[in-house]
């Protein structure tokens, strides 16, 4: 596992502070980066990885790339926020390779850290809180010119910041490492899964996006990921929809359109071969807790 940290490369998108209300509403967000959060003051919801989970103050937060989410302030609150990219080796992302945690009481360093990683890189605050408007690939690359910016001790001292937040939410490092030979394309295959969730996803394209033979991606994909690649795609769709049913009002057929499942039958019945029950029990059940 500690090779494949080696290659670990982080970069600052995004950081500030930022006082947050109501208007502070955003659902199907998925993003390319992390997101961290210190919560100073107030309360909000954010709900991913089959989790509603309440931002706290005195807490740090965190949201994985590539991770499908809804966000929402009821009233109001404040916080400090990181966003960065983040890439090992062949593409993958460490959150293929380790277990994470998503909350985690901070400590005295933590605020120093977030302060800090501020005081480091002034005007580098969201002109829009709206995921919609910074979550564009081009605009993100704007931000590597600002890096290229920073002084050697600078760049330095933010990349160390970077690691020592994140590390702060791993929970398991001993998992399994994909295979070295394995190419860029594929490890970035499940980033495009779960951005491609919603469409009428087929091995063959996903083979096509890795330039391999279809039965051959497949072989390589189950080898690495333990599953057939139908069987992730599916198992995705499910997790995804639970998050929609108990993070929305959308009803069964949006949802099922949401996540790629447009017949409303073909959905309930999938929903039921995963979960053991229907979608609208599922969501009666969940919310009368």
């Amino acid at each position: 596992m500690s090779k494949i940290l080696q290659t670990l490369k982080l970069a600052l998108l995004n950081v500030g502070y930022a006082k947050l209300d109501p208007l502070w509403d955003y659902d199907d967000v998925i993003s390319p980066f992390i997101r961290l959060y210190y919560i100073t003051t107030g309360s909000a919801m954010v709900y991913h990885s089959n989790r509603a989970i309440e931002l706290k103050p005195g807490h740090i937060y965190l949201i994985p790339s590539y991770t499908f989410g809804r966000y929402k302030c009821d009233d109001y609150h404040e916080q400090y926020y990181i966003s960065c990219l983040e890439e090992i080796k062949n593409g993958y992302s460490i959150f293929n390779f380790s277990n994470f945690i998503y909350e985690s009481k901070a400590n005295p360093m933590d605020l120093y850290y977030f302060k800090r990683i501020l005081e480091l890189n002034p005007n580098r605050n969201l002109e829009n809180n709206n995921p919609k408007v910074y979550d564009n690939r081009p605009t993100l690359m704007d931000f590597e010119k600002k890096n290229e910016e920073l002084s050697p001790s600078e760049f330095m001292e933010t990349h160390a910041i970077l690691e020592i937040l994140l590390s702060r939410f791993i929970k398991n490092t001993n998992s399994t490492s994909a295979k070295n030979n394995v190419k860029k394309e594929f490890g970035m295959v499940l980033n495009y899964i779960h951005e491609n969730l919603h469409e009428n996803l087929t091995v063959k394209q996903l083979a096509d996006f890795c330039h391999l033979n279809t039965d051959y991606f497949s072989r390589v994909f189950n080898e690495n990921f333990g599953m057939r690649p139908n069987k992730y795609i599916q198992s995705k769709r499910i997790e995804r929809a639970q998050l929609l049913l108990l993070s929305t009002n959308n009803s069964l057929k949006q949802i099922a359109e949401k996540v790629g499942l447009e017949n409303l039958s073909y959905f309930n019945r999938i929903f039921k071969s995963h979960t053991g029950t229907t979608p609208g029990i599922f969501r009666e059940e969940h919310l009368q807790k």
